[in-house]
């Protein structure tokens, strides 16, 4: 199982939403590249980041911030928030980005979508955010009537590399992930699914790992302390 510890950018920090509140933010950092620095020096393999501006404002706003994380360390890092073109696509790739995430115009514009993925095999990740079970968009500031799995299974045929479930009302809570959706997502599609929101323990991953999710997105319980990385890591060695 691979751990991503999460990098959540807004007005350049290194911050964390609670449930996707933009008006509910811890602040954890000033420098998002020296905690990139940090996860990588504690046995990272891989970074989830978020452009939380560029999820809200429809563009990318803090490009360079996370460029410059690309640039700090020698792991892929997957990049979301505010991707809405193929130039950006393809201004992240050639910049070293390893994999883009694209939520919001994957329900929208779902021709576009497959376009991308024919453009650009196995370099996109389809990020499916869920408030009881339904698609959230717009860095989720809009709920839709599409349930989840259902617009995942839309796009079985593409050449995708992974997909990021998250729970928005597990995200930043510290309660447990929904096992029971991240395992629906797993049986639903064949490309692997990456489980994100609400993860507090080590014992969460434990079971997410016997549960055959290949990986998670950990945030707010690495920057709370409740666990160490590196404890994470040895216990699904």
């Amino acid at each position: 199982m691979q751990l991503l510890p999460a990098i959540d950018i807004l007005n350049a920090r290194c911050v964390r939403l609670k449930q996707g509140a933009y008006n509910n933010e811890t602040i954890y950092a000033n420098d998002p590249a020296e905690v990139a620095k940090y996860w990588f020096s504690c046995g990272a393999e891989m970074l989830h980041i978020v452009d939380l501006n560029g999820a809200k404002d429809k563009k990318p706003v803090n490009r360079d911030v996370v460029l410059a994380i690309v640039r700090a360390i020698d792991i892929p890092v997957e990049i979301g928030g505010g991707i809405r073109d193929e130039k950006t696509i393809r201004d992240y790739l050639d910049n070293g980005v390893e994999r883009v995430v694209i939520g919001t115009l994957a329900l929208k514009e779902p021709d576009w979508f497959r376009e991308m993925s024919e453009k650009f095999p196995q370099k996109l990740v389809i990020g499916i955010d869920a408030r009881n079970g339904q698609v959230a968009t717009e860095g989720w500031l809009e709920t839709s009537k599409i349930p989840a799995v259902k617009l995942a299974q839309q796009f079985v045929e593409l050449k995708l590399a992974a997909v990021v479930y998250t729970d928005i009302a597990k995200d930043g809570m510290l309660e447990g992930p929904n096992f029971e959706e991240m395992v629906a997502m797993r049986d639903a599609v064949p490309f692997p699914v990456i489980a994100s929101g609400g993860i507090a323990s080590i014992d969460d991953i434990k079971k997410l790992n016997s549960l055959n999710i290949p990986a998670c997105i950990i945030g707010k319980a690495l920057y709370e302390k409740n666990f160490k990385l590196q404890e994470a890591l040895n216990a699904i060695k």
